[in-house]
């Protein structure tokens, strides 16, 4: 790591994330090199290594900034003084994760890989924003749904994040996959993310 000050660090760092942020919006994983993500920053590739050895430990720290914004929201659902009915609150979920359009994109990408080219270090930074998630949510069930058991909220965990895997897939489907899909004759109905979620929720939490 580069011996720089903190203030130093994490601006270099944050200018780097950004940089693989932007290009993220127009270009695949696999078409993002470093070389591409210093052409956006100030400084050159050889810098980038003094903060991230990899391609994929810049895009795990992306991640974790995307378990960050959500968590941020996940937090004013759970301060609210309001008790939500099943509809508000999946509804209040599901208007979450349509902000979250990037995090649901990088949690449909290859995470084996992605974790396994990180470091320990940082790979354990992710994780911690990851549990953040999953802490808050189980405290929402908590608080709305006190009669609930544990069983059962671990239930309602252990489906709808892995579900949250798929969401992205199914809702971003590209013209050239509609149209495969019509040639298959494959009878499907397009559904946005608010609506494949707010499904979801309602069905597990009204169970």
């Amino acid at each position: 790591m580069f011996k720089g000050t903190p203030e130093i660090i994490a601006q270099r760092r944050e200018e780097i994330v950004g940089a693989c942020e932007k290009l993220y919006q127009t270009m695949s994983f696999k078409d993002i090199t470093l070389k591409e993500i210093g052409n956006v920053t100030s400084f050159s590739r050889p810098t980038i290594y003094n903060y991230f050895h990899t391609k994929e430990e810049i895009f795990l720290a992306l991640f974790k900034s995307e378990y960050d914004r959500w968590n941020a929201d996940l937090e004013k659902i759970l301060n609210s003084d309001e008790n939500y009915t099943s509809e508000q609150l999946a509804d209040l979920i599901a208007v979450s994760l349509t902000k979250r359009a990037q995090l649901l994109k990088l949690l449909s990408m290859n995470n084996y890989d992605m974790e396994e080219n990180s470091r320990e270090e940082l790979l354990a930074s992710f994780k911690t924003a990851y549990g953040r998630s999953l802490r808050l949510f189980k405290e929402i069930i908590e608080k709305n749904y006190p009669e609930m058991e544990e069983s059962e909220i671990e239930h309602t965990i252990y489906i709808f994040f892995p579900f949250m895997f798929g969401i992205y897939p199914y809702a971003e489907v590209t013209d050239k996959q509609k149209e495969a899909m019509k040639e298959a004759k494959v009878e499907y109905k397009y559904q946005t993310v608010y609506e494949l979620t707010y499904n979801c929720l309602i069905r597990l939490l009204k169970d």
